[in-house]
């Protein structure tokens, strides 16, 4: 193949609302490859993005249907979700994670990343002596940008400099430092996909409690760390949570990856009994609730959007109960994601790429949604501009918190086994790019 001539990236950058391909966030790269598409004959290998690369299982689909036939699209939902959608999501926790909540604390939200905006305004803002977030880095880009849009203090954390045994004191110390109120972190990761071990969940358990400080535990890639057995419900082993060690935690479920249900925007924040059921006076300056469960209700989900759609949070009903009824096993459907990774890994090694983050602690780096890659002695912006030269699309490790200034995260999602040759026809025309 013939790779884009280099003034054609100049210009899609130029048009776009990026100041440079190291910074562009996600949403930004997406536009500069929509415009180098409509500019071209080139049809992108889209490693870009997060997005789910499996069709919703027919149970979910089937679910939904009914309620659109039944009319439940007229209908407002409660304000907090369907009563039986968040019994399941109660069961679930039961069933999956091995943790006892009530009904009432699980929300259902528009997504994760709505969860995560309602910590940001109103979570971290529960007190006035302290507002910090802390985020353990690298992580989620857009949660920065949503504490950033909150005007809340930003602490980035680099996990790996803290594994193990070391992750507790640093954790603690820096907590203590910078007056955090919470903090934030992916497991399994996004971008690095490397997975907190139970030592490290019960390290930031402690700090949590000891500081009285809001664990906040995105799970949006349930149960995908595919090197144990996460499906079986009610079944040891479970996915790992800081639950089991702090009774200071919000866990963010997403149905967007291990339920391939993203366009429909639905997921769920589930607090903590600890959490909700105490009052924060603080919060009366932000809203008409001191109680932080009714808060994160009336005063979040209320005013953001007044809750999600009636008729996705039937089809999530569903696939949530035949999950924990075991009619269905939600993740194997999934498992092709690491399959995926694996080879693309080996191509992208094979043509002299490197790993980024090549280790999960002692152990080696599971096979999932994401990995990193880097070239040697070639700087992320050169790096992303060579590879969209040749069709290849993917996001600066820098803005997630990674302190590699050469380093990309690449998605699996959207590369499907079939696209493999073509793959490594782009990557060899990567190599001749480096022989001009």
């Amino acid at each position: 193949m013939n790779a884009l001539p280099e003034y054609l990236i100049d210009e899609a950058l130029k048009q776009s609302s990026a100041k440079n391909l190291r910074t562009a966030s996600i949403r930004e790269v997406v536009g500069i490859v929509h415009y180098l598409q409509a500019h071209s004959t080139l049809t992108f290998l889209r490693m870009d993005m997060g997005v789910p690369g499996l069709p919703t299982p027919e149970i979910g689909l089937a679910a939904e249907i009914k309620a659109l036939q039944a009319g439940k699209s007229s209908l407002y939902a409660n304000i907090d979700g369907l009563p039986e959608l968040k019994s399941e999501l109660a069961r679930f926790a039961a069933r999956f994670l091995d943790i006892t909540i009530p009904a009432r604390n699980c929300l259902v939200t528009a997504g994760a990343m709505m969860g995560s905006m309602i910590v940001c305004l109103l979570v971290a803002r529960r007190e006035k002596r302290r507002q910090g977030v802390l985020f353990i880095d690298p992580g989620f880009a857009i949660q920065k940008r949503q504490a950033q849009v909150a005007g809340i203090p930003q602490i980035s954390f680099p996990i790996f400099s803290f594994r193990g045994e070391k992750l507790y004191p640093e954790l603690k110390k820096q907590c203590m430092l910078h007056h955090v109120s919470v903090l934030i972190y992916s497991n399994p990761n996004n971008p690095t996909w490397i997975c907190l071990t139970e030592k490290e969940l019960e390290s930031i358990g402690r700090v949590a409690t000891e500081l009285d400080i809001v664990a906040v535990e995105d799970l949006a890639y349930f149960g995908m760390d595919f090197r144990y057995d996460y499906s079986k419900p009610g079944v040891p082993p479970f996915q790992p949570t800081v639950a089991k060690y702090t009774a200071q935690y919000i866990l963010l479920i997403s149905s967007s990856k291990a339920f391939s249900y993203a366009g429909q925007r639905v997921g769920a924040m589930l607090v903590s009994n600890n959490l909700w059921n105490r009052e924060f006076p603080h919060l009366l300056t932000y809203g008409d609730n001191a109680l932080l469960g009714n808060a994160l209700v009336q005063d979040g989900i209320y005013l953001l959007s007044a809750g999600t759609s009636h008729t996705a949070q039937f089809g999530l009903h569903a696939m949530l109960k035949a999950s924990n009824d075991g009619t269905f096993n939600f993740l194997h459907h999934v498992h092709t994601y690491a399959e995926r990774a694996k080879f693309m890994k080996f191509l992208f090694l094979k043509y002299g790429f490197r790993l980024v983050y090549d280790h999960d602690d002692k152990a080696d780096l599971a096979d999932g949604f994401y990995f990193t890659l880097t070239y040697p002695g070639m700087k992320t912006e050169t790096l992303m501009k060579n590879l969209l030269r040749c069709g290849i699309s993917c996001t600066s490790l820098q803005i997630m918190g990674s302190p590699e200034n050469s380093g990309v995260r690449i998605s699996v999602s959207m590369v499907s086994i079939g696209q493999y040759s073509e793959m490594e026809e782009r990557l060899l025309t990567f190599q001749s790019l480096l022989a001009l």
